[in-house]
């Protein structure tokens, strides 16, 4: 009767135990349909902003890095790749937590965050710890460099972004501005302490005024502000030809909706931070029209092999991709093409991205120096809120 109860009373512990390690591991799996069968499984980090102020950003490059491992465990035919998931509710010293996490649960790699002041504050911890990341949308000017204040700096060996950065399509637009839709005098509108749009503004102006442009006025405004009404005021009163609006979605689809609403009908033009149906919801559809932004990513004129991932997108999710849900897609599929040629090693795997010649949905590229992605920016313009036309670009 004592070994019995003995017996029992380790039982016990033991199943205690292991509850107290679920409940000290919150983590958030996904993977494919398949199961194991003695091969090896790789554990992918997927760390995005699923709740906060950019959640729209975050959750479509979930769906997108979901559907990379979906599709990359029926080519396998088992559930060779698993999504590790984990919400930084977009803030930044949650996201350094996560990594710091992600490192534990012994990931092969991490694709996100989606922001890059997030994806910014996990690199030293990744870096440090030899897990590679794949940024899909961290567009900030030099953050894959250690010290981004300093051209000169090393770069993070295990970083890399499949984006262009902030100052390649801030240059982009000026150029197209001033060939294309002929802008003589921009008056530029951003976030006053948002270091994309302080990226953005920048290169913007340095291109424009390089090319004969002249930037008539720089106003700004504060993340969360919703009335605009005093600086659109005195913006009406200046004599220019377009409007830039450096930020993201939650301000410009405000900020283009009060423009039009007090009477300016010059051309709005804008960077990837427009790309959200949260725009049209904002601003509203009437509103959105002669307005161009820059992007990674459009299904106007799609290849046969865009073509294919939107159709598998609108099966598992019933809507169109947005571009970061693509460029997830893509930067997922970077992680698993090369795990699939040399494995989980981390210094293999460093070097197999390093040197991949990638074929992805948002383009072909290779990585520079830098680990950045050689590629076109496309220009995109809005009729009543939808993409009806695209022309690539490159600054001169």
């Amino acid at each position: 009767m004592k070994k019995f109860i003995k017996v029992l009373l380790m039982l016990v512990l033991v199943a205690s135990l292991a509850a107290c390690s679920q409940e000290s591991t919150p983590v958030k799996t996904t993977g494919g349909e398949g199961t194991t069968t003695g091969q090896e499984t790789h554990k992918i980090g997927l760390h995005y902003e699923l709740t906060g102020e950019v959640a729209d950003y975050g959750v479509a490059e979930q769906k997108g890095s979901r559907l990379a491992i979906k599709k990359a465990n029926e080519k396998a035919g088992y559930e060779k790749y698993v999504g590790v998931e984990y919400d930084n509710k977009s803030s930044s010293s949650e996201a350094v937590t996560i990594a710091t996490t992600l490192v534990s649960d012994e990931v092969v790699g991490v694709v996100g965050p989606a922001t890059s002041g997030a994806s910014a504050a996990t690199y030293q911890v990744l870096n440090s710890a030899k897990t590679v990341v794949v940024s899909p949308s961290a567009t900030q000017n030099n953050i894959t460099l250690q010290d981004p204040n300093n051209k000169e700096s090393a770069v993070y060996d295990y970083v890399f972004r499949v984006c262009f950065e902030d100052s390649y399509q801030g240059a982009a637009m000026a150029q197209y501005a001033f060939d294309s839709l002929n802008a003589k005098k921009v008056v530029i509108y951003g976030d006053s302490a948002s270091d994309y749009s302080k990226g953005l503004i920048e290169a913007f102006n340095n291109q424009f005024t390089k090319v004969g442009g002249q930037i008539v006025a720089t106003e700004y405004y504060t993340a969360k502000d919703t009335d605009f009404s005093a600086v659109l005021t005195n913006i009406k009163a200046m004599d220019f030809d377009t409007l830039y609006i450096a930020g993201y979605y939650n301000e410009a689809g405000l900020i283009i909706k009060q423009a039009r609403e007090m009477g300016i009908k010059q051309v709005i033009i804008g960077a990837d931070g427009f790309d959200s149906e949260s725009l049209i919801e904002l601003a509203g559809a009437a509103n959105l029209n002669d307005v161009y932004y820059t992007t990674a990513y459009t299904a106007v004129d799609a290849s046969e092999k865009l073509q294919a991932f939107i159709d598998d997108y609108k099966a598992e999710y019933n809507e169109e991709p947005a571009m970061f849900a693509a460029l997830a897609y893509d930067a997922t599929n970077v992680l698993i093409e090369s795990v699939d040629k040399v494995g989980g090693d981390s210094e293999k795997l460093q070097k197999a991205i390093n040197e991949i010649d990638f074929k992805g949905v948002t383009g072909d590229f290779k990585f520079d120096e830098t680990h950045t992605p050689i590629k076109t920016v496309l220009v995109v313009k809005l009729v009543d809120g939808v993409q009806t036309s695209v022309s690539a670009v490159s600054p001169k």
